[in-house]
This record gives structure tokens, C-alpha cells and sequence, in this order.
């Protein structure tokens, strides 16, 4: 069985949530192996962690070199591996770093590449990927028909389900260019954390538009009260109420959330585009007639700041 190859999304060697349903969708492929870019210290510790989910091999690439630039030097370090290993097909984390990693690399492993799928599948001649596309208005199946499939995979794509691996660990060791080292990093920050989950990866966000009317505090309550992330229309934080980094939609973040929750968004596609494959969709808005509303599991016909703090107290009553 031939191998498939995941990249591990971790911070610090801390793996992420992500990194399982990964690993999860490459047993339905072929044998799981897992990649870690990081400390080659910490490559025994995120062994153990990825052993749990069916990594029967741990590649660990020693980050020291590639520390201080851009992407450049990660699309070497996995093609190279590549090259070596002849996987069936690589799965990369959906997220920005992720894509342009994948894609640097299926140029130089000339090979096709496919972006934010929300399952993937064993099929015939590969494996087969789904998708939401042309701003969320059509779901297309797709395959890579040219070289090693690349598939980069949205959060909460699929349920991670434990299976004990061997996750033998292998140190390798890239040779990386000097041409991949000309876009270097002079400084970084990192991000305030805010307490809550990270609004990409979360299994529940909770979202506020317009008819917040710029108080997000009924938003942030109901969103603590379930333990979700909080999110924002473009006209939330085009009027300055939210930051960019919580905008979901076209050109904001794409989540696909267990839960979303919309409170006084109207639903115009642009923001349709960044959350209509959530797997459930709650809507909250005093316009019976709002888009949104063609396009939700259940729907709330009333003012969010009436609605949102009684069911904040019926979840926290039933939480005990």
C-alpha cells in the first residue's frame, strides 16, 4: 500500500485538530505518514501524538534552516520527500501558508493540485475531492489526472477517528537552495489570543452582520456559552466593528464549521461563499424575507439582541 503523505499542522510542536481528520482521510487512501517541519527535538513527542490517528510513519525535517523565510524552503523540503517516498498523495492543511506550500510544490513536482476540499475520497485512478466553488454556487467533485495528487483540506472536513499506528520516526534531511532563501522574515508577532477556539478550525462559530448594529456583546456571550468562535459579516467590519481577521466570506476566511450561526446577516453571496458548506446553519434576523434564510437548516425570524441572550441563558442553565 502506498504511502500518503501529511503535513502536519502543529504550532510549537503543539499539533493541531486539523492534522488528525487529515491523517483520518489519508487511511481512506493508503497508508498514513505523517510530516513534521519543526524542532527535530520535538519530533518524538508529536510522533506519539500522531501515532493515536494511524501514522505509520513520522517524517521529521529539522526546521533549522528554514526558520527565518517565506514558504520557498517548505516546497523544496516536501519535494524532495517526495521524490523519495512516491506517495499516492500529499494532504496539506487548508489553511494560507498550507495553500501556497501546496501549490509551490505541485509546480515543482509538476503535478495537479486541488485547494480547500471539504471530503476527499477513495476513487478510481485517485482519489476524489469535493468541493464548493464559483462563490459557494455549485459542489463539484474533482481528481487529479497529472502526477501526485495535492489536495489541500478544510478543517472539519471529517471526524477524527483513532487508529494505533507504528508512527516510526525517520529524520530527513533536505537540501534547500539558496534560491528559495530570498524572502526572508525580519519580524513577526504573535497573535493576542483571544480564549477562543481559532475561527478557521472551530467545530461552532458564531457570526454577527449588520443588524448587531455594532454590539457584538450578544454574539461573544452566545459564542462562550457554547465554547465557539466568533465571526463577522464584511459590513460588520467594513464599519469598523470587528477586525478583519474575524470576517468570514469571500474575502475573509472560508470555515465549514459542525454549527454556524448568523445573527442579523443578511446572507448576500459574498458572505454565502465563506461559510454555505457548514454542515448545520442557524440564521437570526428581523427580515423574514433575508437571503440567508434559503440557505439554513433552521431559522430565527426576530431581533438578535432578544434572542441571542435567552438562548445564552438556556445553554448555560442546561449546561448545569
Amino acid at each position: 500500500m502506498s504511502e500518503v503523505l501529511v503535513v502536519i499542522d502543529h504550532a510549537d510542536g503543539e499539533v493541531k485538530k486539523p492534522t488528525y481528520e487529515l491523517l483520518t482521510i489519508a487511511a481512506r487512501l493508503g497508508e498514513p505518514a505523517a510530516v513534521f517541519i519543526g524542532a527535530a527535538s520535538q519530533g518524538d513527542a508529536v510522533a506519539e501524538k500522531v501515532k493515536k490517528y494511524g501514522a505509520q510513519k513520522v517524517y521529521v525535517i529539522d526546521d533549522a534552516e528554514l526558520k527565518g523565510y517565506l514558504v520557498a524552503p517548505k516546497a523544496e523540503a516536501l519535494q524532495q520527500l517526495a521524490e523519495k517516498t512516491g506517495p499516492a498523495a500529499i494532504l496539506v492543511p487548508s489553511t494560507f501558508e498550507g495553500k501556497e506550500v501546496a501549490a509551490r510544490l505541485a509546480i515543482k513536482l509538476e503535478s495537479g493540485l486541488i485547494t480547500d476540499a471539504v471530503d476527499v475520497q477513495a476513487g478510481d485512478g485517485g482519489p476524489v475531492t469535493t468541493q464548493s466553488v464559483f462563490a459557494g454556487n455549485y459542489t463539484v467533485t474533482a481528481k487529479v489526472t497529472h502526477g501526485t495528487p495535492i489536495i489541500t483540506v478544510k478543517p472539519n472536513s471529517a471526524a477524527p477517528e483513532e487508529a494505533e499506528g507504528a508512527a516510526a520516526v525517520e529524520a530527513f534531511a533536505p537540501t534547500i537552495s539558496d534560491g528559495a532563501k530570498t524572502a526572508q522574515i525580519v519580524a513577526s508577532q504573535p497573535r493576542q489570543s483571544t480564549g477562543r477556539p481559532e475561527l478557521t478550525e472551530a467545530a461552532i462559530v458564531v457570526s454577527g452582520g449588520r443588524g448587531t448594529g455594532g454590539d457584538f456583546e450578544p454574539i461573544e456571550k452566545f459564542a462562550d456559552s457554547l465554547g465557539a468562535a466568533v465571526g463577522a459579516s464584511r459590513a460588520a467590519v467594513d464599519s469598523g466593528w470587528m477586525p478583519h481577521a474575524f470576517q468570514v466570506g469571500q474575502t475573509g476566511k472560508t470555515v465549514s464549521p459542525q454549527l454556524y450561526v448568523a445573527n442579523g446577516i443578511s446572507g448576500a453571496i459574498q458572505h454565502r461563499a465563506g461559510m454555505q458548506t457548514s454542515k448545520t446553519i442557524v440564521a437570526v434576523n428581523k427580515d423574514e424575507e433575508a437571503p440567508i434564510f434559503e440557505l439554513v437548516d433552521f431559522g430565527v425570524v426576530g431581533d438578535l439582541h432578544t434572542v441571542l441572550p435567552a438562548a445564552t441563558e438556556q445553554v448555560t442553565q442546561r449546561k448545569g
